[in-house]
C-alpha cells in the first residue's frame, strides 16, 4: 500500500484527497478543501504552501498528484490557478515528495471513465469508488480523483515496464519509446 495525496489547486479553494492504494484497490484516508486566506497574492500563496505542508506532515503521503492548469477564457484566472498550483508543488518538493501532473481530462477518464464528466458525476463516482457514506464536495472529490488517477497510472506504468515487448522496445530505442503504440511479442 502506498499513501497518495491528490491536489486540485484553486485560488479560492484548493481541494485535497488522501488515499491508500496498491494500484488496484483504493482506500479513503482523508479529504477536504483549503479555503485560501490572506489579503495579498503572496499571503494567499504562502497560506496554500503552509496548509499543504501541514497535510503532508499529518498524513505522511509518499507521492503527490496534481491537476495541470488549463487555459480557459480568462487568462488572469489561469495565471492565479497556476500560482496556487506552484505553491502546492513547492510544499511537496520541500518535503521530498515526487509530484506527478495530470490533465483534467485524464483525471476524469481515470475516475469516471469519461473525460468530459461533470462535477456531480465526479462526486458520485468518487463516493462509490471509495465507499464513502456521502458525496464529498466538488473540490475534495477532485482531489480524491487526482489521487486515484495517480495510483492507477503509476500501477499501469509499473506493469508495462515489466512486459517483455515493452522492454524490447525500450532497448531497441535506446531507452526512449519511439511512439505511443507498440505490439506485444508472440
Amino acid at each position: 500500500m502506498k499513501r497518495i495525496l491528490g491536489i486540485d489547486p484553486g485560488s479560492v479553494v484548493t481541494g485535497f484527497g488522501v488515499i491508500d492504494s496498491d494500484g488496484v484497490r483504493d482506500f479513503h484516508v482523508a479529504h477536504g478543501g483549503i479555503r485560501v486566506a490572506g489579503d495579498s497574492l503572496p499571503e494567499k500563496l504562502g497560506y496554500i504552501l503552509y496548509q499543504i505542508d501541514q497535510l503532508i506532515e499529518k498524513w505522511q503521503p509518499v507521492e503527490m498528484g496534481i491537476e495541470q492548469v488549463f487555459v480557459s477564457k480568462n487568462p488572469m484566472s489561469a495565471l492565479k490557478l497556476g500560482q496556487a498550483r506552484g505553491a502546492a508543488i513547492c510544499a511537496a518538493v520541500q518535503r521530498g515528495l515526487p509530484v506527478s501532473e495530470y490533465s483534467a481530462k485524464t483525471i476524469k477518464q481515470a475516475a469516471v471513465g469519461y473525460g468530459a464528466a461533470d462535477k456531480s458525476q465526479m462526486q458520485e463516482m468518487i463516493r462509490v469508488l471509495l465507499s464513502l457514506q456521502e458525496q464529498p464536495g466538488s473540490d475534495a472529490a477532485d482531489g480524491l480523483a487526482v489521487a486515484i488517477c495517480h495510483a492507477h497510472t503509476v500501477n499501469t506504468q509499473n506493469l508495462l515496464s515489466k512486459h517483455p515487448a515493452y522492454k524490447a522496445q525500450l532497448k531497441s530505442s535506446g531507452g526512449r519509446r519511439k511512439n505511443k503504440r507498440w505490439v506485444s511479442a508472440p
